[in-house]
């Protein structure tokens, strides 16, 4: 039996990166999946491989953008899960320019996937696990989030609000026992990663090579951040809510 045995966790962004690791992480550990994605093939995939491990799966293509789309992944999730335990908010996007260099639908774009999908997300999944008697939220924010980073103005202010709607939303529902956290990684080996240098203009090769320049000297890994979510997910963290757990290598400790 695995810390998370007889959950239900929907997690957003599950076809790759983050949020597909955290999937096979959550589902060894017990938890049965729905995997809210744009990509069908992808989380088809991933699904694929939970079922391989004996644990239920279910595949949701969503816009998390688009509300209507959000209601119906938290509806579908609980009508084939039979409820709704983690919210794992992990879909994002990044845009490395200044603001100078944003145009308005580069901006919208990066708010809407990274602060607007999870304030919809959670407005649907809120009420499922208050009626149950309480869940676990967790948001991906980023160390810029709580830094500011060059070239990156709309992924750092979408970031930050990330960890504050996390605090807000621990407050107002700490006492339905629902906590609400969010992870505040460094740079993770995801494609995502590689997208940044090709956005900058940088061979990718060297690009990882500096995004290794932290005290444990090595890029992150998505396990390693889904090990910080199955840590939030799970009853080890029964007395924290409203934290920013950052997972970067030590990349902002000095």
């Amino acid at each position: 039996m695995g810390s998370l045995a007889g959950k239900r966790a929907l997690i957003t962004g599950a076809a790759s990166g983050i949020g597909r690791a955290t999937a096979l992480l959550f589902a060894r550990e017990g938890a049965a999946i729905s995997i809210v994605d744009l990509d069908e093939v992808g989380g088809q995939a991933v699904a694929q491989m939970i079922g391989d491990q004996g644990v239920p799966a279910v595949v949701v293509p969503c816009d998390v953008t688009q509300g209507a789309e959000c209601e119906q992944a938290v509806q579908q999730t609980v009508g084939e899960l039979g409820g709704l335990d983690i919210l794992f908010n992990s879909a994002g996007v990044i845009h490395r320019a200044t603001v100078l260099q944003t145009t308005e639908p580069e901006w919208d774009r990066v708010m809407s996937v990274n602060v607007k999908s999870l304030f919809l997300m959670s407005k649907y999944a809120i009420p499922i696990m208050a009626e149950a008697g309480g869940g676990v939220i967790i948001n991906v924010a980023s160390g810029w989030g709580l830094v500011g980073g060059p070239k990156a103005a709309a992924y750092c202010a979408s970031k930050g609000a990330v960890v504050l709607l996390t605090k807000a939303m621990a407050i107002d529902h700490g006492g339905q026992n629902i906590r609400v956290n969010c992870i505040c990684p460094g740079d993770i080996d995801t494609p995502l990663l590689r997208d940044e240098a090709r956005q900058l203009g940088e061979p990718v090769d060297r690009f990882l090579v500096q995004a290794a320049e932290r005290p444990l000297k090595r890029i992150g890994a998505p396990e390693d951040v889904a090990q910080a979510a199955l840590y939030l997910a799970s009853d080890a963290s029964s007395f924290v809510t409203g934290a920013a757990l950052v997972v970067d290598g030590g990349g902002l400790a000095g």
